[in-house]
């Protein structure tokens, strides 16, 4: 690798090695009255893309159910809330060549909310999300090279479960919260066409 690759390679590591960000020690966003009561993750019929390292459904099942607890099992609501999660596909990045040929990780996870003491499914349809790893100077050169796989598969969990909490600040009617006021049509802006002269 000449020098100039290897001087634009320390600078695109260095310019992002502070995006990826733990916020768990941050006060929880305002969730109404949520609780964490069942903690459910299935991971029975994940399936793996060919290029990844391998990791069992109980492996997903224990890192998925750790990172739910850890984000979830901070609000301290009124009313209790169950979480189901199914893990559904992944890609563990093996070691490769950094940059030219470094695999990315990916999840890919459906989720569903009950309320509890109404003993009723809140979304209609399972949501489903796709995540990466963070970037970092690490996710530049490949975690293959630079992480464990319970650190990819812990990586990976984290971001799942962070995109789970907004899809539930999404939805705030679920949880008490009020709902973001939105223009009326009376309020919306007037559409004017503007129709060419014949010339």
């Amino acid at each position: 690798m000449t020098l100039f690759r290897l001087s634009t390679l320390g600078l695109i590591i260095a310019l992002v090695a502070g995006c990826a960000r733990n916020d768990l020690a941050e006060p929880p966003v305002p969730l109404g009255d949520f609780a964490l009561g069942l903690n459910i993750v299935v991971a029975d019929n994940v399936q793996k893309v060919p290029i990844s390292r391998n990791a069992t459904p109980d492996e997903w099942e224990e890192v998925m159910k750790k990172a739910v607890a850890d984000r979830f099992g901070r609000y301290d609501g009124t009313k209790l809330f169950n979480i189901g999660i199914s893990v559904d596909g992944y890609a563990l990045a093996p070691p490769g060549i950094p940059i030219v040929a470094a695999p990315k990780s990916v999840l890919v996870i459906t989720a569903n909310v009950w309320d509890d003491a109404a003993q009723q499914k809140l979304n209609v349809e399972g949501k489903q999300f796709t995540v990466f790893e963070s970037l970092s100077g690490e996710t530049v050169v490949g975690t293959g090279l630079t992480k464990t796989k319970q650190q990819q598969m812990a990586a990976l969990s984290y971001n799942a479960v962070k995109r789970v909490e907004q899809w539930f600040l999404e939805n705030p009617e679920w949880f008490g919260l009020p709902v973001a006021s939105r223009p009326s049509p009376a309020d919306a802006p007037s559409v004017v066409s503007v129709v060419p002269k014949p010339k």
